[in-house]
């Protein structure tokens, strides 16, 4: 026995490079395995987005008394001037101003005031005048004669009036006068 037989193998001893050999089968097989992976998992979440779906639906149709209104949503005052749900709740009701002018909201209570200092304001549900117009408010105040208090309590009150707490007394004695 003299020489020997090599066994069969992909490598040729009889040449200085090793040979590269591809496994065709081993790629084919990879790819219709990624391939059945990637239809399943679209699949999968095709389903799970249909679950969602009608989960969503049964949340919107049934009554949840914790559910929030969109008012409940908006994030609490002061909003941006540009932001979703910003404006003035006035006597008429909300007025949205949303992108309009930064000065909109002081005009808009301009009015309100100025409404209010014309015409006065009634209460809705009862009727009962709450705020009068000025011109009348001021005539039923004279209509009253009120007298001004007098003597010594009166100037004590008026003394005391014009006393403040200092920063040495700390809050505790007010001691400062006002000028």
């Amino acid at each position: 026995m003299g020489a020997t037989k090599h066994e069969k193998s992909f490598v040729d001893f009889e040449k200085p490079y090793e040979q590269n050999v591809i496994g065709f089968r081993g790629i084919v097989y990879f790819a219709v395995g990624l391939f059945l992976l990637i239809v399943i998992t679209f699949g999968l979440m095709w389903a799970l987005l249909g679950v969602f779906e009608d989960q969503a639906k049964i949340e919107k149709a049934s009554d949840n008394p914790m559910a929030m209104s969109d008012k409940e949503r908006l994030p609490s005052e002061p909003r941006l001037q540009a932001a979703p749900g910003f404006g003035v709740d006035g006597t008429k009701g909300r007025i949205n101003l949303e992108l309009r002018a930064p000065q909109s909201e002081w005009w808009e209570l301009q009015k309100e005031y100025k409404e209010v200092w014309e015409k006065g304001m009634k209460d809705k549900a009862t009727g009962a005048v709450t705020a009068l117009p000025i011109e009348e408010a001021k005539a039923k105040v004279l209509e009253r004669n009120l007298k001004a208090r007098s003597g010594p309590e009166a100037e004590k009150l008026f003394a005391d009036s014009k006393l403040r707490f200092s920063d040495a007394s700390s809050g505790r004695v007010a001691t400062d006068r006002r000028r």
